[in-house]
């Protein structure tokens, strides 16, 4: 075996033998206790209510449209029944195409919250980074999401010193 090969070797079960450092944080914690989360999620409740309810309102008005119709039916001839049939079936076809660009995955409330939250998000990323290069922290995991984290020691818990880093108590 060459010598260049042993050595190679050597260095790698070397490597094997460091262990890693873990920090485990907890982003939710981190993210609740700041001011500009706060604000822009209570923005973002604001918006979502408001919207709801213009939404509820135009159910409303589609089945104050439908128990006219059927209290009226009667009267109607079929191409009057047809017409308010198919005026129903439009205005909910249109109220469920609002609430989908109000609040569908691409809606809306999505890019709102995007826009509010994300540069929120990156400032605490950003201090998690910058925390674990000043540490030399390897393996740093989140406790409040479901990553699978079953028990942790709360020695490897860094979230106070997160906070600390963005100025949160």
């Amino acid at each position: 075996m060459s010598i260049a090969l042993s050595l190679m070797m050597i260095m790698g079960m070397s490597g094997l033998a460091h262990s890693q450092s873990v920090a485990i944080i907890n982003i939710a914690d981190i993210l609740e206790n700041m001011q500009d989360y706060k604000a822009a999620q209570t923005q973002l409740d604001k918006l979502a209510e408001t919207w709801q309810q213009e939404i509820n309102a135009e159910f409303e008005q589609i089945k104050t449209m439908y128990n006219k119709y059927n209290a009226e039916q009667v009267l109607l001839s079929a191409s009057e029944k047809q017409q308010r049939e198919d005026d129903i079936i439009a205005r909910e076809k249109s109220v469920r195409e609002l609430q989908r660009m109000k609040f569908g995955p691409e809606g809306e409330l999505f890019n709102k919250r995007k826009q509010l939250v994300e540069p929120i998000q990156d400032k605490v990323y950003n201090a998690v980074q910058e925390y674990a290069d000043l540490h030399n922290i390897d393996i740093v995991l989140d406790k409040s999401s479901s990553s699978g984290l079953i028990f942790s020691n709360d020695k490897f818990d860094k979230t106070s010193d997160i906070k600390k880093m963005l100025g949160i108590r």
